[in-house]
């Protein structure tokens, strides 16, 4: 994993088996349910449930400055930890969980290469135990929404010099369908932002669920039509498989000026008097 551009950025799976005892590391599970965790994890591992412990529970947001630190805080977390994340479907909600870390300035934040499938595919050791570590103390920084892209950045995108890359599926790029199956969080028009390239987050993976390597990474993306030249937002339907593409861009392959358009097509799809495309583009 030495090629990537930011190759602290991510660890083994052998890696978190030889450090998950160790003091200065705190390993945590990141998923949109934590039935998952409960029926055994990485041992040691603190779980997090996505939709009620990373998400502001109020306003459609991420969690406000506080309730980042309170949560770091209870789970053990100073500023100083190291923290190795990883998660169900292929680490989505565990690069929404890395994703507002950084934008709340935690320096030591990894990835587990693969995710919980991985870890559970090479038959390693789980564990149903729930830890319950000493409280910490955590003093995030102030926002930096440098890593975020809001909507009206959006739309002034669509004059030219940004590329945008919708990371869904190619039948939601199109219109047909308006998300995943079982999802609720939906629009009321299916498409696609005008001029957005489609570039399914799933083909930045191998079949095992770990990522592919600097070389493959950048022919995907540079044979779609980004090349690093110009500054990028990446969306979904809600932000998380969009924070897994804007990691790959901007820690794997060194990308400048890349962002998580964490509205997504949630937002942008329900706007009021606004032209969206459909088809494959």
């Amino acid at each position: 994993m030495q090629d990537y551009a930011h190759p602290e950025s991510i660890v083994s799976t052998e890696w978190v088996a030889e450090n998950k005892n160790n003091e200065e590391v705190v390993v945590v599970e990141v998923d949109v349910d934590t039935g998952g965790y409960d029926e055994g994890h990485v041992p040691g591992a603190i779980g997090w449930n996505w939709s009620e412990q990373l998400c502001d529970q109020v306003v459609r947001d991420i969690l406000p400055k506080e309730e980042m630190e309170k949560l770091l805080a209870s789970s053990g977390i100073s500023n100083d930890t190291t923290v190795v994340l990883y998660g169900d479907n292929n680490n989505w909600f565990a690069a929404w969980a890395f994703w507002q870390m950084k934008i709340y300035g935690h320096d030591k934040v990894r990835i587990m290469n693969g995710g919980r499938g991985k870890w559970l595919e090479e038959g390693r050791e789980i564990s149903t135990e729930i830890p319950a570590p000493g409280a910490a103390e955590y003093s995030a920084a102030e926002a930096d929404n440098s890593l975020r892209s809001f909507l009206p950045a959006v739309q002034e995108a669509l004059g030219g010099g940004v590329d945008m890359v919708d990371v869904r599926s190619p039948e939601e790029y199109s219109g047909e369908i308006l998300a995943p199956p079982g999802l609720p969080e939906t629009c009321q028009r299916g498409g696609h932002i005008p001029g957005a390239r489609s570039i399914p987050w799933g083909l930045a993976c191998n079949e095992d669920g770990t990522f592919k390597s600097r070389e493959e990474l950048a022919d995907l993306y540079s044979s779609r039509g980004i090349s690093g030249e110009r500054p990028v937002i990446a969306y979904c339907r809600i932000g998380e498989r969009s924070s897994h593409t804007w990691f790959v861009l901007k820690y794997l392959l060194g990308l400048d000026g890349v962002t998580n358009y964490d509205g997504s097509w949630t937002e942008y799809g329900n706007l009021v008097g606004v032209d969206v495309e459909r088809g494959d583009g």
